[in-house]
């Protein structure tokens, strides 16, 4: 897979696609195409950032660790977003640690080399501190709904974000992850998704997660992940043809898969 291709795929990286061209021919020839496995690390907190990610089909999550207590998920990143790339000084430490969640294919580039791009081109600064809002943007969402929604209603919003970064209907997602990604226990999981299994919304397959009927879905989460897409769309519109292809794919979501 070429990465000129992939970027105009429905899989391609959305801070990628809004680069000018005249950028993106400047560190086109220092990407380097990336299979990333579940589980790998990206960065550790602590440590200096020497590579960063643009996500094409793959989703990081972004764990904070507390001296007591296990990681915690604070934000996912995917197709929308960038790994490292706001501040991407050798010397500037990482706070969090990025991990990869789901298996699939990255754009990597050297820290030091991104860096010179950005010290000659203000469009490309300019590029990453409107990132830089919508992730914070993301962030803060979070915070608010993880104080104020309901569990199912979380649980629901993580896997239409889920789905929104990897375009099918099935997602390698298993009940461990979602605990680990929502802060609780397995087993208040298994008892917030039941009803939704019961009402045809999800249905778990060998280790997997369905989405049978995405409206429905929608109905059941919070408001919270159709916000952070607004302010994304304001901030980092998508191309013309990444919102075609998202509606495609969309339509295709919606389908249940013939047995």
């Amino acid at each position: 897979m070429k990465i000129e291709d992939s970027i105009r795929r429905k899989t391609g990286n959305r801070v990628l696609a809004a680069m000018p061209a005249s950028i993106w021919e400047d560190i086109k020839p220092h990407l380097e195409l990336v299979e990333l496995a579940s589980g790998q690390v990206l960065c550790t907190s602590g440590k200096p950032l020497t590579e960063i990610h643009f996500p094409l089909s793959t989703i990081v999550g972004v764990f904070v660790t507390l001296r007591d207590a296990p990681a915690v998920e604070a934000t996912i990143i995917g197709r929308e977003g960038v790994i490292g790339g706001i501040v991407t000084g050798s010397r500037h430490p990482s706070f969090a640690r990025a991990i990869a969640q789901v298996s699939g294919w990255s754009a990597r580039i050297a820290a030091t080399r991104l860096q010179e791009t950005k010290d000659r081109s203000p469009r490309l600064r300019d590029l990453f501190a409107r990132y830089a809002d919508a992730l914070l943007a993301q962030v803060l969402q979070s915070v608010v709904c993880n104080a104020f929604h309901p569990m199912q209603q979380r649980l629901a919003r993580r896997l239409l974000s889920t789905q929104d970064r990897i375009g099918t209907y099935e997602l390698p997602l298993t009940q461990d992850n979602l605990a680990q990604t929502l802060g609780v226990h397995r087993s208040t999981v298994i008892r917030v998704a039941r009803p939704l299994q019961d009402n045809g919304i999800i249905e778990y397959a060998r280790g997997r997660i369905a989405i049978l009927d995405r409206s429905k879905l929608e109905k059941t989460a919070c408001e919270c992940n159709d916000a952070i897409a607004r302010h994304f769309e304001r901030v980092l519109p998508q191309t013309a043809e990444q919102r075609s292809n998202n509606t495609k794919g969309a339509i295709r979501r919606r389908q249940r898969p013939e047995n």
